[in-house]
């Protein structure tokens, strides 16, 4: 039977140390109640550019985004560049007027207080300006020739908002853009990322620090004293990726077979650097469970509603939690995955009871891999397992 959606979903538990990876606007760790307790929180606009920052690395440059209220001056630099390196060889005035003309069509409203940029972030592939220069075919100088008004004439007969609006990067692909001014240039995200919380309740602590000024001989004072928030926290995070969504944005199913892999891999690796040089608190996952789904998403944190006491660690209970709620929902709602595969370093019956057994991260990878790839080729799951402890 085919499947008209395909979702993958990765849901992690993970340690931190004492740190502050999101700060709220007084610098305080942030939290949330949950479950009656006070748990902490990484909010989803954080993890997410985590996310996006650790794909990009494995991104060609050409081929990577910028989400940047400088549009304008980005466009002016490449049309100043030589001819040779993609550009028009334009000067610096030139440039600039011929930017602003291209980039009208599209209806942005400049800040109101730089001229130069625009008023918010805009979210575009780096490619995407070389596919505006190239709506010129040559006639750069012959344009600037122009006055204003044939200028914005010619201009306004390229398809300057079809240009922005197809051959999206991946970065674009997965995590969408929301342009309010023209929504011809919106696209629908294709992952979701949830809040991380903790699977217990914390406690904010404070860091009371001190510095000394290595020249001064003459005082034994401090040369400045400070406090820092923190605290430290076993997360669940989750993130769902609509395939069907992301294969609808680059329309390549070779692109969307390695972007989905490659999301899935950030994804697990990648952390927020929020104080990071005060907390060195980088660390890989305890559990990564992937599940794969062609109805709808289900997010697992209700598996630590009641939050989890542990006297002896955090983790193994979480686990256990997480793997009861798994069967749960597969025997309450009949909502079982199509695929189940985990990577943990976990002691417990309970984890392969559910889980299956732990596979090396890049073995989970491969199989992400061949779902997908099948998925995309026939609308079909090679497989289908259902949940062990939901029998």
């Amino acid at each position: 039977m085919t499947q008209s959606t395909l979702f993958v979903e990765t849901h992690i538990l993970q340690s931190l140390p004492p740190s502050n990876i999101n700060r709220d606007d007084s610098g305080t760790p942030k939290q949330a109640l949950y479950g009656g307790a006070r748990r902490a929180r990484v909010s989803s606009q954080a993890w997410k550019r985590a996310a996006r920052m650790e794909f990009a690395k494995s991104e060609p440059a050409a081929d990577r985004a910028t989400r940047t209220k400088r549009i304008a001056a980005l466009l002016a630099e490449r049309l100043s560049l030589p001819t040779e390196k993609g550009g028009c060889g334009l000067e610096d005035a030139g440039a600039d007027r011929l930017a602003a003309a291209l980039l009208e069509p599209l209806g942005i409203k400049k800040s109101a207080k730089k001229e130069d940029q625009s008023a918010y972030l805009l979210f575009f592939g780096r490619r995407q300006l070389d596919s505006l220069i190239a709506l010129l075919d040559g006639r750069a100088e012959k344009l600037l020739a122009l006055p204003d008004e044939d200028l914005k004439d010619e201009i306004s007969q390229l398809p300057v908002v079809t240009a922005l609006s197809t051959g999206h990067p991946a970065e674009v692909a997965l995590f969408g853009r929301m342009v309010a001014d023209l929504p011809a240039l919106n696209v629908d995200a294709a992952v979701q990322v949830a809040h991380a919380l903790s699977t217990h309740a914390v406690r904010t602590e404070f860091d009371y620090f001190t510095a000394v000024d290595d020249e001064n001989t003459d005082d034994s004072s401090a040369g400045m004293i400070g406090t820092t928030e923190f605290n430290s926290s076993t997360l669940y995070r989750y993130a769902v990726l609509g395939v069907h969504q992301l294969r609808e944005n680059l329309t390549s199913p070779d692109s969307t077979r390695q972007t989905a892999v490659r999301f899935v891999d950030a994804f697990t690796r990648s952390m927020p650097t929020g104080h990071q040089n005060s907390f060195a608190h980088r660390t890989l996952p305890h559990l990564v469970l992937v599940t794969v789904r062609t109805d709808q998403p289900v997010n697992l944190v209700s598996a630590f509603e009641m939050p989890v006491a542990g006297h002896n660690g955090l983790v193994a209970e979480s686990t256990a939690r997480l793997a009861g709620e798994l069967a749960s929902v597969g025997r309450t709602w009949g909502s079982t995955p199509a695929r189940t595969l985990a990577t943990y370093a976990v002691e417990g019956d309970k984890a392969g009871e559910v889980f299956g057994p732990s596979i090396p991260f890049p073995a989970l990878l491969e199989s992400v891999d061949g779902v997908v790839g099948t998925w995309l080729a026939d609308g079909r799951l090679p497989w289908a397992e259902s949940v062990r402890a939901g029998a």
